[in-house]
């Protein structure tokens, strides 16, 4: 089983990715930075320097419905920050 589940594919992500050369994925909850490291290296086949990991944690949701407000909770997820050697870039969009 992989450990990443996708990358972070967002308009502040992609500023981030084209001034400082980092990188944004989910990964799996149990997942640690050198599986995570070695992961991303054998898929996109580039350097990593360092990676940062978080877990986010799930907000709080509420829809009103004809019964009332129906409220809830989105799941919690681990981010992981790569950093690439500043040679190196990763093209998400290249199998599109």
């Amino acid at each position: 089983m992989s450990v990443i589940i996708k990358p972070i594919i967002s308009e502040k992500m992609n500023m981030v990715s084209e001034k400082y050369n980092r990188y944004g994925f989910m990964v799996d909850r149990t997942a640690t930075k050198p599986e995570i490291k070695r992961e991303i290296e054998s898929i996109y086949g580039v350097k990593v320097v360092r990676v940062n990991t978080l877990i986010q944690r799930g907000k709080t949701t509420a829809r009103n419905t004809k019964a009332g407000v129906i409220l809830g909770k989105k799941n919690n997820f681990k981010k992981a920050y790569v950093f690439v050697d500043k040679d190196q870039k990763i093209d998400f969009y290249s199998n599109i």
